[in-house]
């Protein structure tokens, strides 16, 4: 009945692409055609339109499907397009809509470099606002716009990025009240994950660490957009303080160019380009097909979200914002097997996670090393924990000031339930066999002494290892690292001043320096290459319903309909996979001819 679903499923898809593939080549077509110009030439000046109120990843899903499902856009597809808008002639302008929100503050770094790259070619930046309200790291989405030549704001909408706040929900006494008992061991004192389950208001530490970051992110956006600005840092962080700055105050306070709606200062982008120019989405330009490398490949190997084992389990419209270590481990290794490669980029955007699949990652970064090809860390909004675990040994580190790492420490523990649910005329009872230890994460019991002992043992062990790994990848005695660890959450800024961070800067000068470790001269032509290469949407199929013979049919009929080899290749190894796994001895995926 199962693979009865999983083949209508696979089924229902497929004539749902069939039905829609023309319409998105078409679309692609007429895309291509009006970015390309006819054959009479090119159709006049572009200018590219980036909207960023629909959220910002750090990478693009692996999964072609996500991309539809996607209303946002990630930075390094920001970066890797403004960088080839830079050289292309037809871009004579970006024109950039800002959110109402917060921005994450790495990434936002990270765009308004790109940027300033962008405009350094003498092509202007229009950037418009509706308005930006105190929600989140909005200093941070102020810093994008004071990034541009020209700074509109709606007439009647106001500027408020007064500063940087954060909050923190505490359970503490709602946990005491219901009879939950949170067990929790951390390591140490900074790493506060576990707070919010067991305290009622910030420990002094949590404190401490919290507004450390908090001011570090605060003082480099005010300091950025002053820079930009051409203010002095105090006078434009005066003028933000005051507070809310509706439309001709924000100007005379000097925080925007222009007031005017949306569509004038289109017009005006418009304008400046030159005759006949055309506003082109950013999605549109994007999805251009780059031209060829050429010169020596440098791998590019991504990963974003919490760090654990085993492979991603496909979903045909899921996005991938989970690191899932044998996927990430094996880019690396094809990488290390691949002549062509000289050097690898590994792109890190997380939290943390599993120690023990960030060091199934990391021993890949270890032969990727002892193979002689340099692997240099780019992080993105967060490189922290398991993050900061898998980038301990590359061969160099690159962080944007604002990216949140270190956090090198480890907690774990349990809710014990058995009052809270108790109160309710429900009972936990447990069986175990084997040694007492079976039991020791039972939630109706608190940990035993002998268990709370073992347990903490085990955090005790995983810490030191960390510790290990990163005296050793940064080359700093272990009483040091002992010492600005403890769990302690860094900005990228802090972390280089303390020796966790090489370099600040983001993709483009990890790129540089994957350059100069791997001996390629400075004029010479680099290709980037991506480890996985992103899978086209088939194959995508055909890994969403390789659970059985009849959705692997189902795929050779569509095949067949779509008169696409590559689709009736990738449905025969589906059936031939399918075979094997069920005992029979598979010479070749398609019958001999």
């Amino acid at each position: 009945m199962k693979q009865f679903f999983v083949t209508v499923a696979a089924v229902f898809v497929g004539l749902l692409l069939f039905m829609a593939l023309p319409l998105i080549m078409f679309t692609g077509w007429l895309t291509s055609a009006v970015l390309q110009g006819g054959s009479d030439g090119p159709r006049g000046p572009v200018v590219i339109e980036l909207d960023l109120r629909q959220g910002v990843t750090d990478q693009d899903p692996q999964n072609p499907f996500a991309l539809f499902g996607e209303s946002g856009v990630s930075v390094m597809r920001i970066v890797e397009t403004l960088d080839r808008a830079e050289d292309d002639d037809r871009v004579r302008g970006l024109f950039v809509r800002l959110p109402e929100g917060g921005i994450t503050p790495a990434a936002a770094d990270e765009i308004r470099q790109a940027i300033r790259r962008f405009r350094r070619t003498g092509k202007p930046v229009i950037a418009h606002s509706q308005g930006m309200l105190p929600a989140g790291a909005v200093v941070s989405s102020y810093m994008i716009g004071a990034s541009a030549s020209e700074f509109w704001l709606q007439g009647n909408a106001s500027l408020q990025a007064a500063g940087l706040a954060t909050e923190e929900i505490f359970f503490g006494r709602a946990f005491e009240r219901y009879g939950i008992n949170a067990q929790f061991e951390q390591r140490y004192e900074y790493k506060n994950a576990p707070n919010p389950f067991l305290q009622s208001d910030y420990t002094a530490p949590h404190r401490e660490a919290t507004l450390s970051w908090m001011n570090s992110v605060y003082i480099n956006a005010v300091a950025n957009a002053a820079r930009d600005r051409e203010m002095e840092r105090a006078d434009l962080q005066a003028a933000l303080e005051e507070g809310p700055a509706t439309g001709q105050v924000a100007v005379e306070r000097g925080l925007v160019d222009r007031l005017g709606q949306v569509e004038e200062a289109e017009r005006h982008a418009l304008t400046r380009a030159g005759e006949n120019a055309h506003i082109v989405s950013f999605g549109d330009y994007a999805s251009r097909p780059a031209q060829p490398g050429r010169g020596a490949v440098i791998a590019v190997i991504g990963g974003e979200g919490a760090i654990v084992t085993g492979p991603a389990q496909s979903s045909p419209f899921g996005g991938d914002s989970t690191i899932f270590s044998d996927d990430l481990a094996e880019a690396i290794y094809d990488a290390i097997e691949d002549d062509s490669v000289r050097a690898i980029v590994l792109r890190v955007s997380s939290p943390g996670g599993s120690d023990v699949a960030s060091e199934q990652i990391l021993a890949a970064v270890r032969a990727a090393i002892a193979a002689d090809k340099p692997v240099v860390v780019s992080m993105g909004a967060y490189a922290a924990s398991g993050g900061y675990w898998i980038s301990s040994e590359a061969s160099h580190i690159v962080a944007q000031p604002s990216t949140l790492t270190g956090s090198i420490g480890v907690f774990g523990g349990k809710f014990v339930l058995a009052e809270a649910l108790g109160r309710f005329g429900i009972d936990v009872r447990g069986l175990s066999v084997g040694g007492d230890y079976a039991d020791a994460f039972a939630t109706g019991e608190a940990f035993s002494a002998e268990d709370r002992a073992a347990f903490a043992g085990w955090m005790d062990s995983v810490y030191n290892e960390f510790i290990e790994r990163v005296a050793r990848g940064r080359d700093l005695p272990e009483a040091r690292v002992r010492e600005i660890a403890r769990g302690r959450v860094w900005t990228g800024a802090q972390a280089r001043q303390l020796g966790l961070v090489d370099e600040l800067g983001g993709f483009h000068e990890a790129v540089n320096r994957a350059r100069v470790l791997a001996e390629i001269g400075e004029d010479d032509d680099i290709q980037l290459r991506r480890f996985p290469a992103q899978r086209s949407p088939w194959e995508e199929l055909a890994r969403a319903f390789s659970g059985g013979t009849e959705a692997a049919e189902a795929l050779i009929t569509l095949g067949a309909v779509a008169r696409d080899p590559e689709v009736r290749a990738i449905a025969a190894r589906v059936r031939a996979e399918r075979a094997r796994s069920e005992g029979s001895v598979v010479l070749a995926d398609e019958p001999l001819n």
